[in-house]
């Protein structure tokens, strides 16, 4: 059992450092040397892996791989999802065989009432997350929700639950939630099923997730090695969570005060965004001469996480670090950015929600 106590469910913040990446196991990717010229790896996004290398090698001479990626449906889509999006849409580029999940028992069964009172509201909730994954760029045909998923699925989830243990369970996750037990059942199922003949058949996997998602992706490692088909261990990468827009949490749907939704108001994102975290000083003229700190700065990250041209984004680096930028003219650039981005995306979904209501509903 790990020393440092991560809560997959929680909403507080958990940076990946090096004492953390020793205590789990992960390897971290070389920033001056990465894997791929993307931005995602360029300004340290995903930063660790576990077992990558095989991931590597297949993308380099073209052998097949699978990516499963999935979003708990238990509200609406925030800017903290969109990056995992964003490497979901860089994997299936490289050619990976890409699957999205959105789990919509996941969250119904493991998050308490009033926030999801029934499986009706995850699936409201599926319904708009979907929406979103089409105006992103995610194929119709590699969305699944889990409540429409195919019998051999659900069969797969209960052949996992005779594999793991009541206390192994406690020893990984410290409590035997039964609402959490189920959900875990159908991620495992979620991470493992592809590789099952009536799919692909055993072929290297990879999941990108938060760290606070390691306890997953043990559990999936270990029941891939107890399970009767000879699957591939399923590897992982982890990136670092977008900050709130306060210090302290993650962005989180449950505190909608540290999130910018993807369906916010021009006068929300400005009112969010003018109340952000800054890394600027106590004056204009301490400012101009000590410079601002980019790495504290909300603003600054999510230029980080989110703008396309590194270009754009060192520059607005180097001229708040050296103070020639002020705090208010960075949250003007950020605010022009989300809503330009936001103001277009929504048109697309509109235009989606006919479909996403057919992969949910039917």
């Amino acid at each position: 059992m790990e020393h440092m106590e991560i809560d997959p469910w929680g909403s507080k913040e958990i940076k990946i450092d090096d004492k953390l990446i020793k205590e789990f196991g992960l390897k971290r990717f070389d920033k001056n040397n990465p894997p791929f010229d993307h931005y995602l790896f360029k300004r340290e996004i995903i930063v660790a892996h576990r077992d990558f290398e095989i991931i590597e090698e297949h993308i380099r001479n073209n052998k097949p791989i699978i990516q499963l990626t999935g979003i708990a449906s238990t509200g609406p889509l925030h800017l903290g999802h969109k990056v995992d999006i964003d490497v979901y849409l860089f994997f299936r580029k490289l050619g990976a065989k890409s699957f999205f999940v959105v789990s919509d028992i996941d969250a119904y069964v493991s998050r308490p009432d009033p926030k999801i009172p029934s499986l009706q509201k995850a699936k409201e909730y599926a319904t708009d997350i979907v929406a979103h994954l089409l105006a992103l760029g995610v194929p119709k045909h590699e969305i699944y929700v889990q409540s429409r998923k195919e019998p051999r699925y659900y069969e797969f989830a209960f052949e996992v639950s005779k594999k793991i243990t009541e206390n192994e369970f406690k020893s990984i996750y410290g409590h035997l939630n039964l609402g959490k037990i189920s959900a875990n059942l159908l991620q495992y199922a979620d991470i493992l099923h592809l590789q099952l003949k009536e799919y692909f058949g055993p072929t290297p996997t990879v999941t990108a997730i938060g760290v606070e998602q390691d306890p997953h992706a043990r559990a999936s490692r270990d029941l891939a090695r107890k399970l009767p088909y000879k699957l591939k261990l399923p590897s992982f990468i982890y990136f670092m969570h977008q900050s709130g827009l306060q210090e302290g949490s993650k962005m989180s749907a449950s505190l909608p005060e540290t999130a910018i939704f993807l369906n916010d108001s021009t006068s929300e994102i400005k009112r969010k965004v003018t109340k952000a975290f800054s890394g600027g000083r106590e004056s204009t003229e301490f400012h101009r001469k000590l410079g601002g700190v980019p790495e504290k700065d909300r603003a600054y990250e999510i230029l980080l996480y989110h703008h396309p041209d590194d270009k754009f984004v060192k520059k607005v680096y180097d001229d708040y670090k050296s103070g020639r930028m002020l705090s208010g003219e960075l949250k003007k650039i950020c605010v022009d950015f989300l809503t330009d981005f936001i103001t277009k995306h929504k048109d697309k979904v509109e235009k989606n929600k006919e479909i996403a209501a057919e992969i949910v509903v039917g």
